[in-house]
């Protein structure tokens, strides 16, 4: 996802080789890709992509490892039909594809899947997990709806506002140190309007030495040094939605 201020892009990193465990369903006007957890608990987690669309395997992956630990999950396509960016595209362009892709304007999908996920899914308990452009959709749906139990944005773009800190319910952000496309004096600023404002649980965690899409665009096996990072960022978000759903 490209910095608002400086909107560089972001590398596609490792695209897993994975066919994943769920089914793709038609939901309203959008397609998703659904995973049922082993245990019905009745809890459930939208998983919100990043540039590189909906049917990417590294989402997916993430969404059935979350679902593995009691959660149904699904995977909506955001982007409603619209193509996902091209790692190999004109990144000139980058800017003015992002404008048709605003992820605050998501409120119709997100109605939509949340009457599926209570209706066809028996969801009593619902959360959100996004990754990227994903982050700040969860940003802000975490600003707008009580009804999500816990949020958890894993490196999305900050944006600066007097609004930032308005949180219904607990959310965790998780970003990356050597992030080029999210600098540290906005984590820093979101970390500040929080402590001053947010009258919620909350927790920024900003992983040393790792990069833009450490969490789920780069393999466990990529380097020794880099793994325990990518295990502890997955280990945290799950014990966020356990912790509070």
């Amino acid at each position: 996802m490209a910095n608002e201020a400086y909107p560089c892009p972001c590398d596609i990193g490792h695209r897993l080789e994975y066919g994943g465990m769920g089914h793709e369903v038609q939901v309203e006007h959008i397609k998703a890709y659904v995973t049922k957890s082993p245990v019905d608990a009745g809890k459930a987690v939208i998983v919100i992509q990043d540039i590189f669309g909906w049917q990417l395997p590294n989402t997916r992956y993430m969404a059935d490892l979350i679902s593995g630990n009691g959660y149904t999950t699904i995977v909506p396509d955001f982007f409603v039909g619209q193509e996902p960016w091209d790692p190999s595209g004109d990144w000139s362009i980058f800017p003015e594809w992002l404008k048709t892709r605003n992820a605050r304007k998501i409120d119709r999908e997100i109605n939509a899947v949340l009457k599926y996920l209570k209706q066809q899914c028996h969801a009593q308990k619902i959360g959100l997990v996004g990754f990227c452009w994903g982050g700040t959709a969860v940003h802000h749906l975490m600003m707008k709806y009580s009804e999500f139990r816990a949020g958890v944005s894993v490196y999305g773009i900050v944006k600066d506002s007097e609004d930032i800190y308005n949180l219904k319910n607990p959310t965790l952000f998780i970003f990356a140190e050597n992030d080029a496309v999210i600098p540290l004096e906005n984590v820093s600023l979101l970390t500040q309007k929080l402590k001053e404002h947010c009258k919620v649980e909350y927790q920024i965690k900003t992983f040393s030495g790792q990069t833009h899409g450490f969490v789920h665009r780069k393999r466990e096996d990529c380097s020794p040094a880099d793994k325990p990072y990518i295990d502890e960022a997955r280990r945290n978000l799950i014990e966020w939605l356990n912790k509070y759903m």
